[in-house]
């Protein structure tokens, strides 16, 4: 059911679909390469980029679902995404656990050279979401997902330069730590702007549509 008479224009709609399909091939492209790299180069950051470029596309794909959809849906659209993201963090703060624990070789050429590529794809996506900045809540949230990619291939290509210089995998250990709390952060970002736009009244003057079902 689409929202009548308050929504965006349709021109609007197509502009949001069409950045949000780009957005969603790119990231799932290099969610899969960073995987196959990570898990060839023992790179705990590399993975957990991947992950986090995985999740991304699925919040682009709730993105793409949401479009002309209720407020309450869009609403629920950010909160699953910001949910997904909370548990990526979550799991890949486990693995790094697992392989501190079990031990790890990874290779600083393909964390450097496939954080590069990420890194220039995550700027790319995030300068065609610069417009949703300041949209509805399901793509806000999209943008502070790809922020969060762009911190994150910085971080994995300093620990790439590390572990060649200290001959040590720990800066890897510690980065893919680091992405695993910077994920929660986020997720907790998009889930209390997600609240907080549910409490916003409408432009009549009532409630949002997501308060007046939950009284």
């Amino acid at each position: 059911m689409s929202d009548s008479g308050c929504g965006p224009p349709e021109g609007m709609n197509e502009q949001e679909r069409r950045i949000l399909i780009i957005a969603l091939a790119l990231n799932l492209a290099m969610a899969i390469i960073g995987g196959i790299a990570g898990w060839i180069a023992q790179s705990t950051g590399l993975l957990a980029d991947a992950l986090d470029m995985l999740s991304d596309a699925t919040a682009y794909a709730i993105g793409l679902l949401a479009i002309g959809r209720t407020a309450r849906f869009k609403s629920n659209a950010a909160y699953l995404s910001g949910s997904l993201l909370f548990l990526l963090g979550a799991a890949v703060l486990v693995e790094v656990g697992r392989r501190v624990a079990l031990g790890a070789e990874p290779v600083s050429g393909w964390m450097i050279g496939t954080a590069l590529l990420s890194l220039i794809v995550n700027l790319t996506v995030l300068r065609l979401l610069a417009p949703l900045r300041s949209g509805e809540v399901h793509l806000r949230a999209t943008w502070v997902f790809t922020r969060a990619d762009v911190v994150a291939n910085v971080g994995v290509i300093l620990a790439g330069v590390l572990v060649l210089w200290l001959r040590s995998p720990y800066p890897d250990f510690v980065i893919g730590a680091l992405i695993g709390l910077y994920v929660i952060k986020e997720a907790a970002e998009i889930l209390l702007d997600t609240r907080a736009d549910a409490r916003k009244p409408s432009q009549d003057g009532s409630k949002s549509e997501l308060n007046r079902n939950d009284e």
